[in-house]
């Protein structure tokens, strides 16, 4: 497995911060790059662009020119989390501080570049897509990278930990951590196996979802509720809610991965056809 940097473990004290979103995109590729293609790492701002544009494993997708990375750039540079660095051919390029601005190991940084290249997703399907940057071999071997980051207040549970759960980062402006908490009843996590431990969330900053309350019903002389029927029906129809949510979130999952999984392959044909075209000099 490559490593991205000349450090790979960090000792030094943490000082990481919320960043705004093409921030945090770029932060993010930057980390990707440099553990999936390191011959090219450092960045070139020309690398970078495509990087923060492409199609695949990006949530969501955007399309930002040089003078918004640059800007951002600027950004990470001021708060410590990227350098510049000058390449062979005099060009300018850009790596990533993230170990010691986190205060990370390897495969931890790897789940933080996946939550920010990504946003919310399940633990299952983090664990699936940071293995493709660090070897995680299953979500045994995910969870105690989850608690780690979970101590240091850099990840946030959407929905009650275990397998099926949804987490996110913690580097959202406090506007955009609002909304995410708002939104976050739409969630519905995968139900987890029978006898499997939750992650230990005693020091984690979990986002919780406070329901309305509701008024309790006046009673007659006999102690019961004069709407205790109708309370039954309300009860009934919110479960039914409640399943349809839970099923339209799942197809919603489903269909954002399959989109996804189209456009990586409809892109790799087209590179395909290109390469063709070339070598027979079109």
């Amino acid at each position: 497995m490559n490593t991205d940097a000349a450090t790979t473990e960090s000792n030094a004290s943490p000082r990481w911060q919320p960043l705004a979103a093409i921030e945090r995109r770029v932060l993010g590729v930057l980390i990707e790059k440099a553990k999936t293609t390191t011959e090219n790492y450092p960045l070139s701002l020309n690398a970078l662009r495509g990087g923060c544009n492409q199609k695949s494993n990006r949530s969501p997708l955007m399309q930002l020119d040089e003078d918004q990375i640059e800007e951002a750039l600027e950004q990470l540079r001021k708060v410590g989390a990227a350098a510049l660095v000058q390449g062979g051919a005099r060009i300018d390029r850009h790596r990533h501080l993230a170990y010691d601005w986190f205060g990370v190991n390897k495969v931890e940084l790897a789940v933080l570049a996946e939550l920010l290249l990504r946003g919310a997703q399940t633990v299952g399907e983090l664990r699936g897509r940071a293995a493709r940057m660090e070897p995680i071999k299953d979500l045994a071997d995910l969870r105690p990278m989850l608690d780690s980051l979970q101590a240091k207040r850099l990840i946030l549970y959407l929905s009650p930990p275990g397998r099926g759960a949804v987490v996110t980062h913690a580097l959202y402006l406090d506007r955009e951590l609002e909304k995410l908490k708002r939104e976050a009843v739409a969630w519905s996590p995968e139900p987890s196996s029978a006898g499997e431990p939750a992650a230990n969330t005693a020091n984690a900053p979990v986002v919780s979802i406070e329901a309305p309350r509701r008024p309790v019903p006046s009673q007659d002389r006999s102690g019961n509720s004069p709407n205790s029927t109708q309370g039954t029906e309300t009860a009934v129809l919110a479960e039914g809610l409640r399943q349809l949510r839970e099923e339209v979130a799942a197809i919603r999952r489903e269909f954002h991965a399959a989109r996804a999984e189209m456009e990586s392959a409809t892109g790799q044909l087209r590179r395909e056809l290109d390469e063709l075209n070339r070598q027979l000099g079109n």
